[in-house]
C-alpha cells in the first residue's frame, strides 16, 4: 500500500497552500532523510506558483505544478542542475502572454530545469491551415488541476509527484497529460513518466518535446555531449558551420548565435538509448535515458552566449523536431492519438557524480555506437528546404 496525499483536486475543491512530511510519517519505510514539502510562492512574478520539493536524501527536485509540471532545478549533493535564464522565476503563467511578440511570449517565462513542449504543437510560432499556434505549445503555461504526492510502501520506496493537466476548449479538442516525477531514497536517479490522454470524440494530434536545460557547472568551456548517432544533421545553416565540432561547448561567449542539431540516435535491441553531457574535467555530468520507440527524436540546443543573458545548452527527446508543425506533420513526425486513446513515455535523468560514472555512460554510447557507424549531414536535410 502507499502513503498517498492529494495536494489539489479542483474537481473536489480541494488545495493546500502548505504541505511538510518525512520520513516519520511513513513507519515502514526505512528511508530517514527523505521528506516531501509544498507550499505557495507569493511575490514577484512567482506569486501564486505551487512549488513541490521531493528530497531522497542527496537529491532534491523542485517541481512546478502550476507550470505544467515541469521541474524548476534541482540539487545532488552540490551538484546543481538548471540555468541562470535572463528572467527571475519561476513565472506564474498569469504574468506570460504566449501571443507577444508574434507568438514568442512563451520565452518571458522560461527558466525551468525540464520544460515541456506541447501538447498540441512544440516548434516555432506560426499559422498552421489557418489554427494560430504559439512558440513551443501551452502546455508549460497551463497549472494542473490534480495534485497528489506520495511514498510506496514497499521497496525500493520511491517518492513521488504527479499533476494532471488538460489542455484544450470548446472547437479545440481535449488532452490531458498526467505526469508522474519518482525517485528512489538515496538514488542519484530521477524518472518522468508521462501519459497523454485523448478526451475528445475524434483522433488528435500530439507533439511532446523535453527542453531539458543545463547551464554551470556542467556546462562551461570544453564542457563535452555524447549520443549514439543512427543519423545526424545541422537543424539550421548557422549549426552547419560548427557541424565538426557539436559535440564540444564554448565558454560564455559574445555575440554567440544559437546553433541547433536534430539525431535519429541509436539504440539497443530494446529501443534504449542516451545521451551525455559532462563538464570539461569529465568527472561531473549527467545523463538522459530514454527508449526511441516512445521517443525517436532528438535535439541538441547549444546556447553558448554571455551568463547574463541566458548560457544554457538543451538536451531534448521528443516525437519530432522543432521545425513547424505544418513540416513535422508532412514528414509523418506527428502522432495521432485515437479518440479515447492515449501515448507515453517513460525516461530517466541519471546525475554522475564521479569520472567513474562519466566514463561508464560514455562506454554504453560507445557500444550502442559500435553497432552501425553515424550518418552525418553536414548541411540541414530535415527542414522544410
Amino acid at each position: 500500500m502507499t502513503s498517498r496525499w492529494i495536494l489539489t483536486d479542483t474537481a473536489k475543491q480541494v488545495w493546500l497552500d502548505a504541505f511538510e512530511m518525512d520520513a516519520r510519517d511513513i513507519p515502514q519505510s526505512p528511508a530517514r532523510d527523505c521528506r516531501i514539502s509544498k507550499r505557495t510562492l507569493r511575490g514577484g512574478l512567482s506569486d501564486g506558483i505551487d512549488f513541490i520539493e521531493l528530497c531522497n536524501g542527496p537529491l532534491t527536485v523542485r517541481v512546478l505544478p502550476t507550470r505544467g509540471g515541469g521541474l524548476w532545478n534541482a540539487d545532488h549533493n552540490g551538484i546543481r542542475l538548471g540555468w541562470d535564464a535572463p528572467v527571475r522565476g519561476p513565472v506564474h503563467p498569469k504574468f506570460v502572454d504566449q501571443d507577444d511578440r508574434n507568438g514568442i511570449g512563451w520565452l518571458a517565462g522560461f527558466d525551468e530545469w525540464l520544460c515541456r513542449c506541447g501538447l498540441v504543437s512544440n516548434g516555432p510560432p506560426g499559422d498552421d491551415g489557418g489554427k494560430p499556434l504559439t512558440l513551443h505549445g501551452r502546455i508549460a503555461n497551463s497549472p494542473a488541476h490534480f495534485v497528489e504526492v506520495g511514498v510506496s510502501s514497499e521497496p525500493p520506496y520511491y517518492l513521488y509527484a504527479t499533476c494532471s493537466i488538460e489542455e484544450g476548449g470548446l472547437f479545440l479538442g481535449r488532452l490531458r497529460l498526467t505526469s508522474t516525477v519518482l525517485t528512489i531514497p538515496g538514488s542519484n536517479r530521477l524518472t518522468i513518466r508521462d501519459v497523454v490522454e485523448n478526451l475528445a470524440s475524434t483522433p488528435a494530434e500530439i507533439q511532446m518535446l523535453y527542453h531539458l536545460n543545463f547551464g554551470p557547472p556542467l556546462l562551461e568551456a570544453a564542457s563535452k555531449f555524447a549520443v549514439p548517432i543512427r543519423e545526424m544533421a545541422p537543424l539550421t545553416a548557422r549549426a552547419a558551420e560548427d557541424v565538426d565540432r557539436y559535440g564540444t561547448y564554448l565558454g560564455p561567449t559574445p555575440g554567440y548565435t544559437e546553433q541547433v542539431y536534430a539525431f535519429r540516435p541509436a539504440a539497443q535491441n530494446n529501443g534504449e538509448t542516451l545521451a551525455l553531457l559532462c563538464n570539461a574535467a569529465g568527472n561531473r555530468g549527467a545523463s538522459v535515458t530514454w527508449n526511441v520507440n516512445e521517443l525517436p527524436c532528438f535535439t541538441l540546443w547549444k546556447n553558448t552566449i554571455p551568463l547574463e543573458d541566458g548560457y544554457v545548452t538543451g538536451l531534448e527527446p521528443g516525437t519530432n523536431y522543432p521545425y513547424f508543425k505544418t513540416h513535422e506533420r508532412k514528414q509523418g513526425r506527428v502522432p495521432v492519438i485515437a479518440a479515447g486513446g492515449r501515448w507515453e513515455a517513460t525516461w530517466h535523468i541519471d546525475v554522475l557524480h564521479s569520472a567513474a560514472m562519466v566514463r561508464s555512460a560514455q562506454e554504453a554510447i560507445a557500444r550502442i555506437q559500435s553497432q552501425s557507424p553515424p550518418v552525418v549531414h553536414r548541411t540541414p536535410v530535415w527542414g522544410p528546404g
